[in-house]
This record gives C-alpha cells, sequence and structure tokens, in this order.
C-alpha cells in the first residue's frame, strides 16, 4: 500500500459541491499534489487564471475529464463532437494537463460494433489535433452496465483494439477499478495494455455491495468489494508510476462537509490502494 500522498490525485468530481478554487485550495491545504480536472468547473472561467492558481498552489493535473462521446446516428451530431474533443485538448493544453480522458460513448438502439468503429473513427480525427499539441488521449472502459448510452467499449480488450487500430503513441487507455475489476481477463489485459505502451491512466473507489444507484453512490477505498490493492500491484509490476486517481461520484459524499471527506479519502487511500 502506499506510504505517503504522493501519487494520490483527486478528480474535482470527487468534491462536485466544489469551484475548481475551492479543489485546488482543498487538495492543496491537504497535502493532495495533484487534481484530475473535470470540464463543468472550467465553466465560465479564464483558464489562464485557473492555470495560475494551479501552478501557485504546485498541483500538478495527470488528466483533464472529459472528451469522448463520439457514436450519433447523425453525421453533424459525430462532427460536434469531433469538435468539442478538439476544444478538450485545447483546454487541456492550456491547464497542463497530462492527458484527456474519453468516455467513448453510445446510443440507444445503435449495434455496439458499429459504435465502437464510430468512436475510433472520431478518435483517429482528432489524433492530429492531440499530436499538434503533445497531449495524451486515454480511451476509459465502462462497467457494462452504461454500455446502453454511455459506453459501447466496456473491457479493457476492446480499448486496446481501438488503439491497436489506430497505432499512435498518444493513444492509450486508462484503468478505473469500478468498471474493470469485474473482467477475468482483467490482469492479461493490464499486462497486455503494458505491453503496447497503452497504460495511461489508474483511477480508484470501490464498488458498494449495496448500491444504491448505479451512476451516483460509488464507494470510498475499502467500502466495497473490489480488491483495489491487487489491481494496483498488477498495474504497478507493468512499471506504471503515474497517480493513483480517486475518482467518486456519490450524493452521499457530495451531501458531506468536503474538507473533511478529503481527509476520509486520505485514510481510505493510505489503508485500502
Amino acid at each position: 500500500m502506499p506510504s505517503d500522498l504522493s501519487r494520490l490525485a483527486i478528480h474535482t468530481m470527487t468534491n462536485r459541491p466544489w469551484s475548481l478554487a475551492q479543489c485546488v485550495h482543498g487538495y492543496a491545504a491537504a497535502g493532495v499534489s495533484a487534481i484530475s480536472i473535470w470540464r463543468n468547473v472550467l465553466e465560465d472561467i479564464d483558464l489562464q487564471e485557473a492555470s495560475r492558481q494551479l501552478t501557485d498552489a504546485g498541483l500538478q493535473v495527470p488528466a483533464l475529464v472529459r472528451g469522448g462521446f463520439f457514436p450519433a446516428f447523425d453525421s453533424s451530431k459525430r462532427q460536434t463532437a469531433i469538435d468539442d474533443n478538439r476544444h478538450c485538448i485545447d483546454q487541456a493544453k492550456a491547464l497542463g494537463a497530462q492527458m484527456v480522458v474519453l468516455v467513448p460513448g453510445a446510443v440507444p438502439g445503435m449495434p455496439l460494433n458499429r459504435a465502437r468503429q464510430q468512436v475510433a473513427d472520431g478518435i483517429a480525427a482528432v489524433l492530429p489535433h492531440a499530436q499538434a499539441n503533445g497531449m495524451r488521449l486515454a480511451i476509459e472502459p465502462l462497467h457494462p452496465v452504461y454500455a446502453a448510452d454511455r459506453s459501447c467499449i466496456n473491457r479493457l480488450s476492446e480499448a486496446r483494439r481501438v488503439c491497436e487500430q489506430l497505432q499512435h503513441p498518444l493513444l492509450g487507455l486508462a484503468v478505473d477499478v469500478y468498471h474493470v475489476w469485474w473482467d477475468p481477463q482483467l490482469e492479461t489485459e493490464i499486462r497486455l495494455a503494458s505491453e503496447g505502451g497503452y497504460l495511461f491512466g489508474f483511477h480508484v473507489c470501490d464498488w458498494r455491495t449495496q448500491t444504491r444507484d448505479l451512476l451516483n453512490d460509488r464507494g470510498l477505498m475499502g467500502e466495497g468489494c473490489i480488491d483495489i490493492k491487487a489491481i494496483r500491484n498488477c498495474v504497478e509490476a507493468t512499471g506504471f508510476t503515474g497517480f493513483h486517481e480517486v475518482e467518486i461520484f456519490s450524493d452521499h459524499y457530495w451531501s458531506l462537509d468536503q474538507a473533511a471527506y478529503i481527509e476520509q479519502i486520505k485514510r481510505a487511500y493510505l489503508d485500502h490502494v
């Protein structure tokens, strides 16, 4: 398990009631050295000022979340998604983020194979802009419960195949334990992702066995059934040295005092990651 907080990053969505400025101040005050930023906190703020705040606080930015959502029946909507992903890359560059996390997207009624090809086509269309800005793109598979409308890519193997199809050094994947812990091929796929140079990110939280909501009831590490330590050991056996990013969607935790909640996150991270 980690002996200190040097590799702990927290996603701003984990502390959803806070603004970006509050997250920056709160994380720095708590001794957290990295922040992954969700785009909702960027609305109506100046990116140069946000970048200055991050620099002044000494916070690294592992990722900007989220791009993606490429599939659509209508070609104009697919183009809108491509344009938005290019804008997302611009935002990430301005904030000094190390990567953009891509949630692939899905459309009810569209066959998954067709949606997956549209994801590959969409990423191919934005890769030149990513290359021009030196920005990595990380495909994040989502749990199969989200296959209907959030992600047509549900296993690391499916994300890896897109990476193999496009063969670009700036394209990889993010391993989120919440979404992939159930996969019987998980250890093999983590190894294959690393061997291909695709292992870009690692996210942690927990799956509550008596979940009250499949979207907004994630648990703190140690509250659920995921063997987080085993997955971390598997990831790090490949040589991964990136951040452990805490990403928790929780109506319960969003209702609490957020500064006190960060202290809970730190304890859970040290004990269960």
